[in-house]
């Protein structure tokens, strides 16, 4: 299971901190593939500021198949695919540094603290720790990307480099950073249920007598992602709508626009605005997208550990075999 395992190598993981970072980018690379339509529905929902209904004339998008469809219409299949490169990049990164995080801190809390690795809570802390430290890395990664799957047509951003130069020169460097206090605020109890959701549903099945496997974390991920992102989606919110302040001009085809002079006042403009349903806009796609990709990011990392362990214990093994013939033939 995802985590430090206590238990000696031969009967765990064992898995080194690089293993778990190279586990964890092959999960993320591949993750982002599957999701990056849905990724995609999600941000563009999360930024409508208008009343999802058809008696709102300004709406533009009223549900996930009519969105579907006017984005296919005018844009194209591959706007589904919007802001791939930053959001592969940023899949890779955040995967790799959040399980080689993660690892490290189940593992200093087992040996340097005396707390059992595998309890649920512990999970939960070391989970929202990692997540913090991947988002503080990487967080103009992911204003990058929110900037590319936001804008419509015309382009504002050629691509990647062009986004970066033009945002450093009319915004500033800070502008990569917007978003940074809620996301902060959001990823640690997000990933910290995420991880102790799994942990929890693990140790159901477990009880339960279900037999374990590959289907088996894929089931168990999605159900923590589901529960994670619900009690957190408010959150995730209010950091897609401060990450694209400022980017009015790429907005206006998609309907009304909105400035945020900060976080607090993004909270009040949406009450205000929006009521208490709008910051839950986009909750259907987002559900059905942390379903899917915290299913097939614990699933992924499962399977690439217990393939880079077997391994690590095959060659530990023909080591052993070759000291042993090496032993009698000086006998």
């Amino acid at each position: 299971m995802v985590g430090y395992d206590p238990r000696p190598q031969d009967q765990g993981q064992g898995l080194s901190s690089s293993k778990a970072a190279a586990a964890g980018s092959a999960s993320g690379l591949l993750t982002r593939v599957f999701i990056n339509p849905l990724d995609v529905l999600k941000i563009r929902f999360q930024l409508q500021i208008e009343r999802f209904s058809l008696l709102e004339p300004r709406a533009k998008y009223l549900g996930i198949a009519q969105a579907t469809n006017v984005i296919f219409r005018e844009e194209g299949l591959r706007a589904f695919w919007k802001g791939h490169v930053p959001a592969q990049i940023l899949s890779i990164s955040y995967g790799a540094v959040q399980f080689a995080s993660f690892e490290f801190l189940t593992k200093f809390a087992h040996n340097a603290m005396l707390y059992d690795a595998r309890n649920p809570i512990v999970h939960f802390v070391c989970g929202g720790l990692a997540a913090c430290s991947a988002t503080v890395t990487l967080q103009p990664m992911d204003t990058l990307r929110t900037r590319f799957v936001a804008q419509g047509e015309p382009k504002v951003y050629r691509n990647l480099w062009h986004a970066v130069i033009t945002m450093f020169r009319r915004e500033g460097p800070l502008s990569l950073y917007r978003g940074l206090t809620p996301s902060i605020i959001a990823v640690f109890p997000y990933a910290g249920l995420q991880f102790a959701s799994y942990n929890i549903f693990h140790r159901i099945s477990k009880w339960a007598s279900i037999s374990s496997g590959n289907v088996h974390n894929l089931v168990c991920g999605s159900c923590a992602g589901i529960i994670s992102k619900t009690l957190t989606y408010p959150l995730d919110l209010l950091k897609k709508r401060m990450q694209v302040d400022g980017f009015q001009k790429a907005r206006i085809s998609f309907g009304q626009v909105q400035t945020y002079k900060g976080f607090l006042d993004c909270v009040f403009q949406v009450a205000r605005g929006e009521g208490l349903r709008g910051f839950y806009k986009g909750l259907s796609p987002s559900m059905l997208k942390a379903a899917f990709s915290t299913g097939l990011v614990f699933f992924w990392y499962e399977l690439f550990c217990n393939i880079l362990n077997d391994h690590k214990q095959r060659v530990n093994s023909g080591h052993q075999q070759q000291q042993s013939k090496d032993l009698n033939r000086k006998q």
